[in-house]
């Protein structure tokens, strides 16, 4: 059994300790915001964040996480969240949906230690997320748009 915080609540799971922290998520505690993609990180659908930096939870065994505190997307409830969010929407980021909670997961990290990026800020942190239907150019518009309001 392993002990870690999730979304600010202390939890004990089951899993076996090799189980990866993405299924820990989606079936036993059913928070099923964070998506299986390739489970190799090397797409970043299943981004949250471990101790506040952004990881891959498809290769994150739980046993390794004792004690540590993990947010998802459901859980993320921040300034920068909240202004992705808006510019997400207020420039028709999302086509398909599916990769969006990490590329949300991803950009709150970005604007949560440089809070006015600049484009290669944004593609560094960005470039292990990938879209199959292509909105890098929405996605990095709308970091810029979540920044300037968070600014004034």
């Amino acid at each position: 059994m392993t002990t870690l915080s999730v979304n600010g609540n202390t939890v004990t799971v089951k899993s076996e300790p090799d189980t990866p922290l993405l299924w820990v998520l989606r079936d036993e505690l059913k928070l099923t915001g964070t998506k299986y993609g390739c489970g190799v990180a090397q797409c970043g659908a299943c981004t949250v964040h471990l101790d506040g930096l952004p990881r891959r939870s498809c290769v994150a065994p739980v046993g390794q996480l004792e004690g540590g505190e993990v947010t998802t997307i459901e859980g993320l409830s921040n300034r920068q969240i909240k202004a992705l969010q808006e510019a997400w929407a207020a420039l028709d980021v999302p086509q398909c949906g599916y990769c969006q909670s990490g590329q949300l997961m991803t950009a709150a990290a970005l604007l949560a230690e440089i809070p006015k990026p600049t484009d290669a800020d944004i593609d560094a942190a960005m470039a292990g997320n990938v879209c199959r239907c292509a909105t890098y150019v929405r996605i990095r518009a709308a970091i810029h748009l979540a920044a300037d309001t968070m600014e004034g």
